[in-house]
């Protein structure tokens, strides 16, 4: 994990649909801040989804792992996101938002942590607006990792502020990747999630 908490211990009482809203989050989170190791690859392969194109993005995502190796999904995860100089896509905010790194998204991002009581674990480098850092803090915010869930209008707002504005296209980037295998059906998972959190916070609103 990328983040600690500085506030409470974690609460009971969020809703099971929204448990698992933050679970998809916490998937794509460890997805996006590694390559999954042996152990992720196959609880991957034992992922079962439906028709829809989340369902279709999990069924294929299921598949691809179940005939990938650990070597190859480190191979592919270096080329995308890390590469000689820099990987393929660079999975920032700020870059999305703006075209360089380390600009006004992360500070905003920042500020907005400190009033949760986030904050980045000792030794981790990345700047926070990492799309696994948000995914992070988006089911943490869900749970209530750092104290008491947050209402539907507070994820909205955080959402909105440091995802909605760039995640989708992001993770349509990713799906489309010259370099994407295992990670294209991920990029699918992630830009169909995003639609219907996007819905459903208008829904909601």
């Amino acid at each position: 994990m990328s983040l600690k908490s500085q506030s409470a211990t974690i609460r009971e009482g969020a809703a099971e649909e929204d448990l698992l809203r933050a679970d998809l989050y916490s998937m794509l989170a460890r997805l996006l801040a590694s390559a999954p190791d042996s152990a992720t690859l196959d609880a991957l392969a034992a992922l079962d989804g439906d028709g829809s194109d989340l369902g279709q993005g999990i069924a294929a995502l299921a598949l691809v792992a179940a005939a990938t190796q650990p070597a190859a999904a480190k191979r592919e995860y270096n080329a995308l996101f890390i590469g000689l100089g820099r990987g393929e896509l660079l999975p920032y905010a700020s870059f999305y938002l703006t075209g360089f790194l380390n600009e006004k998204p992360l500070a905003r991002l920042r500020t907005h942590m400190a009033q949760f009581g986030i904050a980045r674990n000792d030794g981790v480098k990345e700047p926070e607006d990492h799309i696994a850092t948000l995914c992070e803090i988006m089911a943490g915010l869900i749970r209530g990792d750092y104290g008491t869930p947050l209402s539907v209008g507070d994820q909205h707002a955080f959402f909105n502020t440091h995802i909605a504005t760039w995640a989708s296209h992001f993770f349509t980037d990713l799906e489309a990747a010259e370099g994407s295998v295992l990670y294209a059906p991920v990029g699918k998972i992630g830009r169909a999630f995003m639609e219907i959190e996007i819905e459903a916070f208008r829904m909601e609103a």
